[in-house]
């Protein structure tokens, strides 16, 4: 049983016990609806205690039940609670450190609350596309009140327990404990002091209004709408909190379930779940157990002092991470750390950052010119220009410099990582961490696997990713590894598209409003179009058979390189990003099509997103064949953390699971049969096609 029944002199104590944050799956229900029966049936006892063992009261529902039927078995959480409700003998929650979602409504249930203060107080149910589905709606706003209530729903976001005890009228916490270390302690005494109350008080008969009804339902629904584009979860929490208001509390708990149950079919909340349970198992490396023992990193060096190498510093100084920063010119040097300042300035100007730490964090960061000053640092990560000679030569030094069991990691963002390795004499050492631009704030690291890193660097990286901050994913060595490789291929169709008809401005708006932060010329504009263009010329020598349009190697031969020239396929305002067309370049593209002999066509929004996004979908199949990638779910991570895929459609494979990869099958069918494109990339992958035939999904 993941739960603990003890008799502490006349009051029965029910801990639940299910690491690591006692999820309430079903032998927890189970052991919970137990304590109380045995609690009940003894007369010894006069009140009941539940609290949490560890770190946690209850996080909520157990996540190895999510999505599954075991997490609806009987005792489910309505009947557990309602067994609570129900007991002849005072139920009090003893509530500490994280009391969220099932756990909360769990409180709610009790009869009394008493919480430690400090401790997280959420129904985070909003986040995963639903709501409370087990009477937070009904039960919070009538302990809490309307506004505080429906406000923490809509968000989800924690409230700590002294900050809720303030709120006036509140209802929520009986009585708050002198510190976590003394909350069963009073918790048993506050048990005892109410044991022969009569009648037991319920949250459900509390009174539920606010003073301007309906006036306020329809302002909270008009500010929600405004803030939750896309996902129709928000709204509903509107809903809910109103039948609260409105309605019986039986018949408020009626709606909650219907709205509930609608919000689980919804594709953004298939999406968000499976995003949360992506973000977990992303962490997890197959063949590299949970206990590998793992390096010890206290100090860490980075190799360039520019904008990637200022980032990078700063994710470490940000996790209390000393950092020293090579470079090779003093101007340098001071350039790279004057950046780090300035960015730490403006989070402090903002609010965002106190003084104290802005000072603690530049205290940590060291610099050097020297190769020699690196040698005591438990980790080194190079980030300079993309070119395997001059890669070559940084890794040689460090080589020669670092302490052995140092990790020398590589920012590599294309580069083979096997051929990195190969310029030491300590292959086991060297892995990729492919940061994403800006690196101290997108929250992507390709954390790259050479064929001969060992297991233990690689649980070490995933778990440094973490203190950092970063969503860490593995991809093995190919050129481009996981999102570059398929980027590739996105930005190729988008040339096609100018090919055949197109206008930048219309691709990029169509697939903005499929739901992408921008569209693949305006991205093309921010990257740096050079950056492109250079892996294009290396392609037409190394893969002389692929298809590329033409026309983004003349767009640079006129110097248009994106933002940082002003113009790329749209012009800049110095100091602005916003894209402005530009005339010249749609007459470009015009006259190119001439030169080739195509006569433009009419081309939908939705062939558009399709091509673009079927083409990333391809390619990531064929990742997944190479053993690049180890689940599709990795995949959908790296696109929705670092290449700005709409959150609410989960990534590109769980939106192909979502359209039907029969259908993607047939689109690309149909792709084929254009002579404007590459007939050969659509034809579908071997595993694509494999599970379109089987009517299976990649996740």
């Amino acid at each position: 049983m993941s739960t603990e029944y003890k008799v502490q002199g006349d009051i029965a104590v029910i801990t639940l016990n299910n690491p690591p944050v006692n999820g309430l799956g079903f032998t927890t229900r189970l052991g919970l609806t137990d304590g109380l029966s045995q609690a009940n049936a003894d007369s010894a006892v006069k009140a009941i205690v539940i609290t949490g063992a560890g770190k946690a009261f209850s996080g909520g529902a157990d996540i190895k039940e999510f999505g599954s039927p075991k997490a609806m078995q009987e005792p489910n959480l309505l009947s557990v609670i309602l067994a609570v409700e129900n007991s002849p003998k005072p139920v009090v929650a003893a509530i500490h450190t994280v009391c969220m979602g099932g756990g909360l409504e769990l409180a709610l249930g009790c009869h009394y609350r008493i919480a430690a203060p400090g401790c997280s107080v959420a129904l985070p149910e909003v986040k995963l596309g639903l709501l409370p589905g087990a009477g937070g709606t009904q039960r919070l706003p009538r302990a809490l009140g309307v506004e505080p209530a429906l406000n923490m729903i809509v968000s989800g976001e924690p409230v700590k327990s002294e900050m809720l005890a303030m709120l006036p009228g509140q209802k929520l916490f009986d009585k708050m404990a002198s510190s976590a270390d003394s909350l069963l302690a009073e918790a048993l005494a506050y048990a005892a002091e109410v044991a022969a109350v009569r009648p037991l008080p319920l949250v459900r008969n509390l009174p539920c209004k606010h003073p301007q009804g309906d006036a306020y339902f329809q302002f909270a629904r008009n500010m929600v709408k405004g803030m939750s584009k896309n996902f129709p979860a928000p709204g509903k929490c509107v809903d809910a909190v109103e039948a609260a208001a409105k309605q019986k509390f039986e018949v408020g708990m009626a709606t909650e379930r219907e709205l509930f149950i609608n919000l689980m079919w919804t594709p953004e909340s298939k999406a968000l779940r499976h995003i949360f349970m992506a973000e977990r198992a992303a962490s997890k490396i197959p063949d590299v157990p949970a206990d590998t023992p793992q390096r010890a990193i206290n100090s860490v060096a980075v190799i360039g002092a520019g904008t990637m190498g200022g980032g990078i510093s700063m994710n470490f100084l940000n996790a209390g991470v000393p950092v020293t920063m090579l470079e090779m010119k003093q101007e340098a040097l001071d350039r790279g750390v004057a950046t780090i300042r300035k960015n730490y300035e403006a989070q402090v100007k903002k609010g965002k950052l106190k003084q104290d730490k802005y000072e603690q964090r530049m205290s940590m960061l060291s610099t050097t010119l020297s190769y020699d000053d690196l040698k005591d640092a438990d980790m080194v990560i190079e980030a300079v220009f993309e070119e395997i000679g001059v890669k070559e030569a940084v890794f040689k030094e460090l080589d020669r410099v670092m302490k052995p069991g140092a990790i020398l990691a590589s920012n590599t963002s294309t580069l083979d990582v096997d051929k990195i390795a190969s310029f030491t004499k300590r292959p086991q050492d060297v892995v990729g961490l492919h940061f994403f631009s800006p690196a101290n704030v997108m929250k992507l690291l390709e954390v790259v696997r050479g064929a001969k890193t060992a297991k233990d660097v690689m649980a070490t990286v995933m778990t440094v990713a973490k203190k950092i901050k970063k969503t860490a994913v593995v991809s093995g060595v190919c050129d481009g590894f996981i999102g570059n490789r398929m980027i590739e291929q996105y930005g190729r169709q988008g040339g096609f598209l100018l090919d055949e008809g197109c206008t930048p401005e219309q691709v990029d708006k169509a697939i903005e409003k499929f739901g992408f932060a921008m569209g693949p010329f305006r991205m093309g504009d921010l990257a740096g179009n050079d950056i492109g263009w250079a892996i294009r010329k290396r392609r037409y020598t190394e893969k002389p058979d692929m298809k590329y349009s033409k026309t983004a190697d003349l767009l640079c031969e006129k110097g248009r390189f994106g933002q940082k020239t002003g113009a790329g396929w749209y012009d800049y305002v110095a100091g602005k990003r916003d894209a402005i067309p530009n005339a010249e370049v749609v007459k470009m593209i015009e006259e190119h099509r001439k030169v080739l002999g195509i006569a433009p066509r009419k081309i939908s929004d939705e062939e558009i997103v399709q091509r673009l996004v079927y083409s990333l979908v391809n390619e990531a199949a064929r990742i997944l064949e190479d053993g690049i990638a180890s689940k599709a779910s990795d995949i959908d991570m790296v696109y929705l953390m670092g290449y700005g895929f709409p959150i609410y459609r989960g990534g590109p494979m769980n939106y192909a699971d979502q359209v039907g990869l029969f259908n993607v099958v047939q689109s690309m069918k149909r792709f084929a049969q254009n002579p404007l494109d590459d007939s050969k990339f659509w034809q579908p992958a071997p595993l694509l096609a494999k599970l379109a035939t089987e009517g299976k999904t990649f996740n």
